[in-house]
């Protein structure tokens, strides 16, 4: 198939990866009174949706990108056309990436979630459908081609993570849903105003307003530097509320330690993301003058949040928090990478996008299962957990080594093709984001050392042994009173584990396994994946109008 043409099949594609999510959400709603069916349809629309996806993998050209086909599988149709905007769709190899990841996180999260204890009132087939509405939402935010149509899809994608968060989170729910709303909305409005001067632009410089990305890019160069810059800041501060960069970033610590684990997958693994692709997509080819210009701004902010999350992640007292500010840490290399205007950095970026999904969306279940055995997100009320469910802990450890880019793992990659993609033409900011690698070994290893080595220690770990077996606290001490310093003997520990606190079922190791094959796999054979990213980021650089320092595409 012609991939790149018009009128192929392949315009079919992305309209079906759209509305497919939808209608199943649409479909799963009102199955209240069946949760199992409700979760087998679900995952059923799931699957579906990763088998298009894959068939759109497959069929994107690699060949046609390098060529200069900026986007295939495209599909335009006029939707308002006195605003002069059109319902159009089309991806690059960025976008594709992105939706590939957002095809296999979606099933992963409903396994996990299959049997999730929900907050009373909440029903199965409520959440399910909002997994799928995220994930249809999403791939509109990556697919569209309509500069409005994308700010459409961009503040739509909130209502279904605020309900996940505001109805199954945690106790302060109501509290991480409303800060997420604002801050997403405020960073919309401000984009909006932006894409409303953006058309009026394109009025004065073509002679009549679109909101089409190609006549926009077009007309990028004929853009006045001054025009460039208010336009971009409203762009950017949007972005950089959702990647979310320093100081933009607070709503994301109540946000993740609220979410429930599943949409916290999402929140942090592809949400997050969508931040970070709009300055891909949109900051750099639309606003190439005021992007250079504003380079350094944007560097010293994604460096300060390099080490002012990775401190603050060393720091944590709560695991989910302590994901959510690993992220905020992750999210500064990306933006690094970003804008020191290289093909290896923008690569590094954009496969430090989906590695991080990977990688962190592994790290956030994990945790998830841990607090699911224990019932407290506290890091005191556990230790030694290694002795009890060593596949649970050498999880926990896995998605951490990842994490901090352990070499053999799919971070390291993407973390090395960024600072060595910065350094020509940023040595002083990537040589401080180096700083970023020590405080992540530090981190990730201090959390597992708490947590998973010693003996067997701390409240939620002691608490649900006894649960399991009540009688048998003599015959280890009294440990009625819990605490995160009271221990227990190893041979009482091995007798209660089997019960109190299970190593991982078969469920969760199917669950874990898909992300743990992508973690090795991307580890040693990046090229696939990078051979569609690259034509690509080849296109934004020559958008940008930069030469490469590095002179030479990322294999």
């Amino acid at each position: 198939m012609n991939a790149g043409s018009v009128n192929s099949g392949g315009s079919v594609l992305l309209l079906v990866l759209l509305l497919l999510p939808l209608i199943g959400a649409l479909v799963v709603a009102p199955m209240k009174e069946n949760p199992r069916l409700a979760r087998l349809v679900a995952l059923g629309f799931a699957l579906v949706e990763l088998v298009i996806t894959a068939i759109t993998w497959l069929s994107y050209s690699v060949a046609d990108a390098a060529s200069g086909t900026r986007f295939q599988f495209e599909l335009s149709v006029p939707w308002i056309p006195a605003f002069g905007t059109r319902f159009a769709l089309g991806i690059d190899g960025i976008a594709l990436v992105m939706l590939a990841l957002i095809a296999v996180l979606v099933p992963i999260v409903m396994a996990f979630s299959w049997e999730e204890k929900l907050p009373e009132g909440r029903t199965r087939s409520g959440f399910f459908a909002l997994l799928l509405a995220t994930q249809g939402l999403l791939v509109g935010v990556f697919a569209a081609t309509d500069v409005f149509l994308f700010y459409v899809f961009f503040e739509a994608m909130l209502i279904p993570m605020y309900f996940m968060i505001g109805r199954f989170g945690g106790p302060r729910r109501q509290y991480a849903a409303v800060k997420f709303f604002l801050y997403s909305l405020l960073g919309g409005l401000i984009m909006l105003a932006s894409v409303i001067g953006l058309f009026v632009a394109s009025g004065e410089q073509l002679g009549q307003g679109t909101f089409t990305w190609t006549e926009l890019q077009r007309m990028a160069a004929s853009l006045p530097e001054s025009t460039q810059i208010w336009l971009f800041l409203g762009f950017f501060v949007a972005f950089a509320i959702k990647a979310p960069l320093v100081p933009f970033h607070t709503w994301l610590p109540d946000a993740g330690a609220e979410a429930p684990v599943g949409a916290g997958v999402l929140l942090v693994g592809v949400l997050d993301k969508v931040g970070t692709f709009g300055f891909l997509r949109y900051c750099l080819p639309l606003f190439p003058l005021a992007s250079q210009q504003l380079a350094p701004l944007v560097l010293t902010l994604a460096v300060i949040g390099i080490l002012y999350g990775g401190l603050l992640a060393v720091g944590q007292t709560d695991m989910k928090r302590f994901v959510a500010y690993t992220s905020i840490a992750h999210f500064g290399f990306i933006a690094l990478g970003i804008f020191a205007f290289s093909t290896q950095a923008f690569a590094g970026s954009t496969l430090y996008m989906v590695n991080h999904g990977i990688s962190t969306g592994m790290l956030f279940i994990v945790v998830g299962l841990l607090i699911a055995r224990g019932g407290s997100r506290l890091v005191t009320d556990y230790g030694g957990v290694h002795k009890l469910a060593p596949l649970l802990a050498g999880t926990f450890l896995l998605a951490g080594l990842s994490s901090l880019a352990l070499p053999g793992t799919n971070s390291f990659v993407s973390e090395f093709l960024v600072l060595v993609g910065s350094y020509p033409r940023e040595p002083v900011y990537t040589i401080l984001a180096t700083v970023g690698i020590i405080f992540a070994a530090l981190y990730v290893l201090w959390m597992y050392q708490r947590t998973m080595q010693g003996p067997v220690r701390g409240a939620a770990v002691l608490g649900a042994l006894e649960r399991a077996v009540p009688t048998a606290a003599s015959a280890g001490g009294s440990t009625s009173a819990g605490g995160p310093g009271t221990m227990l003997d190893p041979g009482v520990a091995a007798k209660r584990g089997g019960s109190g606190f299970p190593d991982l079922s078969k469920r969760e190791i199917g669950v874990l396994t898909p992300l743990i094959v992508l973690i090795v796999l991307l580890g040693f054979f990046p090229g696939p994946v990078l051979d569609v990213i690259n034509p690509s980021v080849v296109a934004t650089m020559n958008e940008v109008g930069l030469t490469d320092p590095v002179g030479g595409q990322s294999r």
